[in-house]
């Protein structure tokens, strides 16, 4: 249980990092940037993937869409957490497996039992209350499309990585190097860009918080692997424990810690978005 605790603990500290950010005013993007630096090099250390015998032909477009989407998707989720605060937006990246599921229906002939249908139906009604919010301005009054963004965002990088995972010709973890090194070398390439154009000063203090930032990512991964591994007879207790904990933590925290206010629905959408994901992991079990 401990891995899990810390994979629950990493993925809330990202959302912190993303909230702690507009305070001190970090740039974002290159943050993000050097995440993903920091990331190839704790991958590269843990995984040891055989760099050496990873050829071009082996880089399938599966990767390339995954190293554009994972830093476009992170970038969002900053501006989510920014303007709709860190309890919603972690809602709504865990109800993003939503998507999974109708993936795992329509595109790998899963099948659907009836707590499966229950989960769905309450976890669109829990979409529709955590996306609400009687906003006093534009900005306020947008912040449902950031969030609706990251909602879909993280389910179509979930169903993505689970065609990664069918891949045989490469062990996960190696694939998941190479889209670390596809997503670094694109955001690389687009603070350069903003450098030369923009004039954005790329400033020391962006790439300490992004080794800091990418530290907590790949820890979340490293020890969401690790917990299923000590935990490969009951699957759908971490799948359970890490979605329910991530949610039920950055609520706790962003409403204790950051003072985030949140409506009735909004309640209600965090009550329903817990019912749904318990349903759906009954459903792997029970399969009824």
């Amino acid at each position: 249980m401990i891995y899990l605790f810390l994979s629950i603990l990493c993925s809330v500290t990202v959302g912190v990092l993303l909230k702690l950010a507009k305070r001190y005013q970090i740039n974002i993007t290159q943050a993000i940037t050097w995440n993903y630096l920091f990331a190839i090099g704790l991958s590269f250390f843990f995984f040891k993937p055989e760099v050496k015998a990873i050829t071009l032909t082996q880089v399938s477009p599966i990767f390339v869409v995954l190293g554009v989407l994972l830093p476009v998707i992170f970038i969002v989720q900053g501006l989510a957490v920014k303007q709709a605060g860190l309890a919603r937006t972690d809602i709504a990246q865990r109800l993003s497996l939503f998507i999974s599921l109708l993936a795992a229906y329509f595109l790998f002939s899963d099948t659907f039992s009836n707590l499966k249908y229950l989960g769905l139906a309450f976890g669109f009604i829990a979409i529709i209350f955590t996306l609400y919010r009687k906003g006093e301005n534009k900005t306020s009054k947008d912040s449902w499309l950031y969030l609706l963004l990251v909602f879909i965002g993280f389910g179509v990088i979930d169903v993505l990585f689970k065609m990664v995972s069918k891949i045989e010709y490469l062990p996960y973890t190696t694939s998941l190097f190479i889209i670390f090194c596809i997503a670094f070398l694109w955001s690389l390439i687009y603070i350069l860009y903003l450098a030369l154009t923009k004039q954005t000063k790329l400033q020391l203090i962006n790439f300490i918080c992004g080794c800091i930032l990418g530290f907590f990512n790949f820890g979340n991964i490293l020890f969401y692997l690790k917990a299923h591994k000590s935990m490969a007879d009951n699957p759908s207790t971490v799948f359970a424990a890490m979605n329910m904990g991530v949610i039920i933590l950055g609520s706790l925290i962003g409403i204790l810690v950051f003072k985030e206010k949140l409506n009735q629905l909004n309640y209600l959408g965090l009550f329903f978005a817990l019912i749904a994901i318990l349903s759906i992991t009954l459903a792997k079990i029970y399969a009824v």
